[in-house]
């Protein structure tokens, strides 16, 4: 497997680990195993996670446009219709899953009926016309007349419309009475002026309490946060459900992915410019263009775990006579000690152990635990430089794997210490750990392996997991492979 070593291998890349501050701040006699805290210009913050603020369900709207379908086949056809019930079960699929295309059962910030009017119309039209074409199909004898389909149509979109309405009316007044504490990102003067904005217009359901900005630069409003207790005092007692960002986000990466672990909606705000809305994901709020941000990926698809199972459980399979011979001959040619345990950071921040073939012997437990390079690693018998370059001593990890610890592809785990290093030196290091951890990932067949910069591996990772796919795990495992067929050691 294409894992990275770090622990026999010395970085010398600017930026790695491996530089001469680095390496005598290493060199300490203590080992920290804190998970590490989000760090991001000054400020510092505890991951405290919270239930996620996510936006209003869409059930409701899809039971509104069930009935409406339903009552229309009702009312349109008399009780000697055959088939009545499949009627209105194929009429309120067909809607449903238009609607969801058109994504609207994804209610907006600020609801409105009337904006909606024309694509829910518009989609039961194209839904009485798939009827009518199944039923004259099915049963010509009783296909449905011009002025029936115009009538149904009619029906169902005047059902529909009231029932949205009502929906929305209800959650418009929630928004009102109800409105969430809100903290603005940004430089101060902007966003003490979005925050105004806000505050003048109640009704879009976001209450403004604090600006959090590197300097308060003078300005007048509300409370300039500056530092990280004064950020986490204002989320706590006021229970902050949603961020505005202003400018730019990039820089502020990891304050933001803190605030959503917490339970945080992230809203990107468009306070200089007009809004191009291209893909139809911006959203009018006090006037400005809002869009959605979602930077953390918060539960694992289904079908990642199913794969990581599947595969891992397969090669285990596969491979456990490869296993038992390379078991033998290591323990003949190294003595004992097959295989080798070290404690590693998974998802969360949380340690698991992971499981080697050992290749070194580490002269003491510290130092397998806090130093970049082991000693005489030059020593390694024969068999273990096979084992390392042919990366055969990573195939135990798909124990791991199948355990639920890792998974085939992600981020690579490192030792407590490092990630508490690493976590405070690097920005959006300790972001690599919203995922979990994997045998192989982007880093790695990206060349991220061994002597490479420790920047660079978590800028990889975390592009890794903002664009998270099945297909994207199928592309490294088939790069992972064919690495495997022209190993070259690291």
């Amino acid at each position: 497997m294409t894992a990275e070593r770090t622990e026999s291998t010395v970085p010398s890349s600017p930026s790695s680990a491996s530089s001469g501050g680095q390496q005598r701040e290493f060199g300490g006699s203590s080992v920290s195993v804190a998970p590490p805290r989000e760090t991001v210009g000054g400020l510092t913050l505890r991951a405290e996670r919270r239930p996620v603020a996510r936006p209003p369900s869409g059930l409701p709207l899809l039971a509104v446009d069930g009935g409406a379908a339903l009552l229309a086949v009702l009312a349109l056809t008399g009780d000697t219709t055959p088939g009545r019930p499949l009627m209105a079960a194929v009429l309120a699929l067909a809607v449903a899953w238009l609607n969801t295309r058109a994504r609207l059962y994804r209610p907006p910030a600020v609801p409105a009926v009337l904006d909606e009017l024309p694509a829910v119309c518009g989609r039961i039209v194209l839904g009485w016309c798939v009827l009518g074409a199944g039923v004259a199909a099915h049963a010509p004898e009783h296909a449905l007349a011009a002025h029936e389909l115009a009538l149904g149509c009619a029906l169902q979109s005047a059902a529909a419309c009231v029932g949205r309405g009502t929906v929305h009316w209800n959650r418009r007044r929630a928004l009102v009475r109800r409105p969430g504490a809100a903290l603005v990102v940004g430089p101060a003067a902007t966003a003490q002026r979005v925050a105004a904005a806000f505050l003048r217009h109640p009704g879009c359901g976001i209450r403004p309490v604090g600006v959090v900005a590197d300097q308060a630069a003078g300005t007048e409003g509300l409370p300039v946060l500056t530092t990280a207790e004064e950020v986490r005092r204002a989320a706590v007692q006021n229970g902050v459900q949603a961020v505005l960002v202003v400018g730019s986000r990039t820089e502020r990466a990891p304050l933001l992915r803190t605030l959503e672990d917490g339970g945080c909606a992230l809203w990107e705000v468009d306070a200089e410019s007009p809004s191009y809305d291209r893909d139809g994901s911006t959203e009018l709020l006090a006037g400005f263009g809002c869009r959605r941000l979602e930077l953390t990926k918060r539960q694992e698809v289904f079908g990642k775990r199913l794969l990581d199972v599947t595969v891992s459980g397969t090669l285990l399979l596969m491979v456990s006579p490869l296993l038992l011979v390379c078991a033998v001959v290591l323990r003949m040619s190294d003595g004992p000690g097959v295989v080798f345990r070290q404690e590693r950071i998974g998802r969360d921040g949380l340690p698991f152990t992971l499981l080697k073939f050992r290749t070194h012997r580490p002269a003491d437990a510290h130092e397998a635990a806090t130093r970049w390079s082991v000693a005489n690693e030059q020593e390694m018998g024969w068999f273990c430089r096979f084992l390392r370059r042919s990366s055969l001593d990573e195939l135990l990890q798909l124990w791991n794997v199948l355990r639920g610890d890792m998974s085939l592809v992600g981020p690579r785990p490192e030792r407590p210490y490092f990630v508490a290093k690493f976590g405070q030196t690097y920005p959006g290091y300790a972001a690599r750990h919203r995922m979990r951890t994997g045998i192989t990932g982007l880093a790695q067949v990206t060349g991220l392996r061994g002597d490479t910069s420790i920047e660079d591996r978590a800028r990889f990772d975390n592009a890794y997991i903002d664009n998270c796919s099945l297909w994207q795990d199928f592309c490294i495992l088939v790069r992972t492979a064919a690495a495997l067929v022209r190993p070259t050691g690291s």
